[in-house]
C-alpha cells in the first residue's frame, strides 16, 4: 500500500519479470481498468437481456460473450503491459501495417450490419472491426516517427505522420466513420502539439479540418443526417437520443433501481453506445460520476507519470494513447447527454463489443507499459544538468 501511495519503486536488473512488472506497473491506472470493466459486466447483465430475447438467444448470452472478450482484452493489456518500449514501438508498427491493409480491404470484404458504415469484418461467430486496433498502432507509428524527427539529420517524421495521418481520416470518412476519424486526427494533434508544432500551423490544420466537416456534410446523407438531428431544437422520442434523454432525466440522483429501468427495452445500443443512459437510469448521477471519476483517474494519472520522460517516444506515445482513451469516453458519454452528435463509438471497458475490448486492452497495456516506473531521474534533474 506505501508504494501505491507514494509511487513505484524503480525497476532492478536481473529482476524476475512478474516482480518487476508489478513494482514498476501504475497500479491505480490498472486498477480503474479492473473496476470498469466490472460495471461493464453489472450493466450488460441489465442492458443486453431485452435484446437477447429480442433475437431469441439465452437471456445472458450477450453477458457471457462480454466477458469472454474483456477476458481476452485485459489478458492482452497485461502481456503488452510487460513489454520494454522498443517492443511496444515494434508492435506497434507490425500492428498498424496489418490493420492499415484490413481498412483498405473494407470496401470490398467488409460488411454494414445494415448501419450505414462499412466498418466490419463477420467472422461467422463474431465481426472485427479494425479502426478499432487501428487507432493505438497509428499514435504508436507517429510517436516513432516525430520522436525520429527530433533526432540530429532525423528524418522529416512530422510531415509523415502528417500524410499518414491524412491517409488514415479519409479512409475512415470514406467508410463513413466520422467518429473514429475524429478521433485519431485529435490524437495526432494532441502528440504533434507535444513535439513543438507552433500554434499557428494547428490553427491551419483546424481550418482543413473545418472545411472538411462542411464538404462531409455536403456531400454525405448519413453525416448530414447525424447533424441536422443534433441541431434540432426538438428530440424526436422515438429516436435512440430521444429515448437516452429520458432515460438519464429519469434516473436522478440516485436511479429507479437496479432492474427497474425501462430505456434498455426500447434502445437497440444500449449494451454498446448507449450503455451510459442504462447507467443513469437505473443507478443514478452515482454511478455515472464514479465511471467518469474512473476514466479522469486513468487518463490524469498517466499524463503526470509521463511528465517525468525523457524518452521522446515514450513521452509522445503515452500522451496519444492516454487523450485518445479519455476523449473517447467523452465522447461516448457526450452522445448520450446530447453535447455531442452521435458518432456510433463504444465506452473502453463498459460496452459490449468484442473488437472495443480487445482494443481497448491493447491500448491500454502500451499506455501500461510506456508509462512504467524507470531509473531515468527526473526530467526537470536532466534539463537542469544540460543548462550547465
Amino acid at each position: 500500500m506505501t508504494e501505491m501511495v507514494f509511487g513505484t519503486a524503480p525497476s532492478r536488473a536481473g529482476d524476475p519479470v512478474l516482480p518487476r512488472w508489478w513494482r514498476t506497473i501504475d497500479r491505480w491506472s490498472l486498477a480503474c481498468v479492473l473496476v470498469l470493466f466490472g460495471i461493464g459486466l453489472l450493466l450488460g447483465l441489465a442492458a443486453s437481456v431485452p435484446l437477447a430475447e429480442k433475437n431469441g438467444l439465452e437471456p445472458f448470452y450477450y453477458v457471457t460473450r462480454q466477458a469472454f472478450f474483456g477476458g481476452v482484452g485485459l489478458a492482452a493489456m497485461v502481456l503488452v503491459s510487460m513489454m520494454a518500449p522498443d517492443m511496444v514501438r515494434r508492435m506497434g508498427v507490425l500492428g498498424f501495417l496489418v490493420t492499415f491493409v484490413a481498412l483498405l480491404m473494407l470496401p470490398v470484404l467488409g460488411t454494414d450490419y445494415g448501419k450505414g458504415a462499412t466498418r466490419w469484418y463477420s467472422l461467422g461467430f463474431a465481426s472485427f472491426q479494425p479502426s478499432e486496433f487501428l487507432k493505438p498502432f497509428f499514435v504508436i507509428i507517429c510517436a516513432w516517427l516525430m520522436a525520429a524527427a527530433q533526432e540530429i539529420n532525423g528524418p522529416p517524421g512530422r510531415l509523415y505522420s502528417f500524410l499518414l495521418a491524412v491517409t488514415v481520416v479519409l479512409l475512415l470518412a470514406f467508410q463513413p466513420d466520422f467518429g473514429q476519424a475524429s478521433l485519431v486526427l485529435f490524437a495526432w494533434g494532441v502528440m504533434y502539439f507535444v513535439a513543438g508544432a507552433p500554434i499557428t500551423l494547428l490553427t491551419i490544420i483546424g481550418g482543413i479540418v473545418v472545411a472538411g466537416g462542411v464538404a462531409a456534410y455536403d456531400a454525405s446523407e448519413h453525416f448530414a443526417r447525424r447533424i441536422d438531428g443534433f441541431l434540432s431544437s426538438e428530440i424526436d422520442p422515438r429516436t435512440q437520443i430521444g429515448y437516452a434523454t429520458d432515460a438519464i432525466q429519469s434516473g436522478g440522483f440516485f436511479g429507479v433501481g437496479v432492474g427497474e429501468g425501462t430505456v434498455k427495452w426500447s434502445l437497440p445500443d444500449a449494451h454498446t453506445d448507449f450503455i451510459i443512459a442504462v447507467a443513469a437510469e437505473e443507478y443514478g448521477l452515482i454511478l455515472v460520476l464514479i465511471i467518469i471519476a474512473l476514466y479522469a483517474a486513468i487518463t490524469v494519472r498517466s499524463m503526470l507519470r509521463l511528465m517525468k520522460e525523457r524518452d521522446p517516444f515514450i513521452r509522445l506515445g503515452g500522451t496519444g494513447l492516454a487523450c485518445a482513451f479519455g476523449v473517447q469516453a467523452l465522447i461516448n458519454m457526450g452522445v448520450a447527454v446530447r453535447l455531442l452528435p452521435a458518432k456510433g463509438m463504444t465506452l473502453p471497458f463498459v460496452s459490449y463489443g468484442g473488437s472495443s475490448l480487445i482494443a481497448s486492452g491493447i491500448a491500454l497495456g502500451m499506455l501500461l507499459a510506456l508509462t512504467r516506473s524507470r531509473p531515468q531521474g527526473r526530467l526537470r534533474d536532466f534539463l537542469g544538468k544540460r543548462s550547465h
